[in-house]
């Protein structure tokens, strides 16, 4: 082979797989990943957005890898970039007990993630880019794990999935469907926390309702399935 031909193969750019953890403008097309593993290697090398500047860890998830629910919050927050797994904090440890409540884990029936992998400074809520730049990983995600029920919680999850700018308080608690899949806007667990009562029309008493009809649709699709 000649020098010229050399040169003209080496011009080529690398192949797109190469340069995913590094460019925003690179899409990450449905397939790229054959399993939760080899996504979380490139989370963690991650420069689509500058969020990677301060990381600690990428939180990528946590939970059963084949779920039939699937959890998703905004964005890490301290505890959960020292330890690289979402929920890990208060919220997290209310999220636990709120699935228990109707006999649902992380261990056979949950995954849990974020619309975004990195820990926003001071935890504000990311940004539009940010969240441009994160969320074909998160759709990975959801294609991989293949869940048959998608939890929002909070307003950006909402946002961030199904382009809905309504607020929570506004759709918690009714089924939206996206891309074939049932999702369910439900109350963040930090905003429970900061709603604590647990009169009837307050937003504990209202989370109760909405996980009790998750459990119910979770019920019916496994028994029509």
């Amino acid at each position: 082979m000649s020098d010229i031909q050399l040169n003209l193969f080496n011009d080529f750019p690398s192949p797109p797989g190469n340069l995913i953890p590094t460019n925003a403008k690179i899409p990450i097309p449905p397939g790229t990943y054959n399993n939760i593993a080899e996504l979380t290697q490139d989370c963690n090398q991650c420069q689509r957005c500058g969020l990677a500047e301060n990381r600690t860890h990428a939180v990528v998830g946590r939970g059963h890898l084949q779920a039939p629910i699937m959890v998703i919050g905004e964005a890490p927050g301290q505890n959960e970039d020292e330890t690289g797994l979402p929920f890990v904090g208060r919220s997290g440890q209310l999220l636990e007990k709120i699935l228990a409540s109707v006999n649902l884990s992380t261990e056979q029936d949950v995954y849990i993630a974020n619309i975004n992998k990195c820990r926003p400074p001071e935890n504000r809520t990311p940004n539009p880019d940010e969240m441009a730049a994160c969320i074909p990983y998160l759709l990975e995600q959801i294609r991989l794990i293949d869940p048959k029920i998608i939890l929002l919680t909070g307003a950006t999850a909402v946002k961030g999935i199904t382009g809905d700018k309504r607020g929570i308080t506004k759709i918690r608690g009714q089924w939206i469907e996206w891309s074939g899949r049932l999702c369910m806007p439900i109350f963040h667990p930090s905003y429970l926390l900061r709603n604590p009562s647990k009169e009837v029309g307050k937003p504990k008493w209202l989370m109760w309702q909405d996980m009790q009809a998750v459990r119910a649709k979770l019920d019916e699709i496994r028994n029509n399935g």
